[in-house]
């Protein structure tokens, strides 16, 4: 890795900013990203959306979240006020889920 630690890898998102993260998870990005033929930034991209979703919406699972992100990619992309709005169909939950 030569000069790099764990924490200077930098992913570049939409020329917007520079995250800074560690080799470990830029490994599992390179890794997830290869196997799902994205890019690293866009492996990084979309767990971030799905993880922001996954906080925002306690009370979806994995596959309502995916079809979230469709949703709003067919009306011209996710932002912070679709994310906020409650998925058709599905009323929020109060609280998040209990685990067993």
């Amino acid at each position: 890795m030569g000069v790099y630690n764990a924490y200077t890898f930098h992913i570049y998102i939409l020329a917007m900013g520079i995250v800074k993260i560690s080799d470990l998870m830029h490994e599992n990005l390179r890794v997830a990203g290869n196997a799902l033929s994205r890019s690293i930034n866009a492996q990084a991209e979309h767990w971030m959306r799905v993880g922001m979703l996954a906080e925002m919406h306690p009370e979806l699972g994995h596959h309502e979240i995916c079809q979230l992100l469709v949703r709003a990619e067919l009306a011209g992309g996710l932002d912070i006020e679709v994310a906020l709005s409650p998925p058709p169909n599905l009323p929020r939950a109060a609280s998040p889920r209990k685990r067993p």
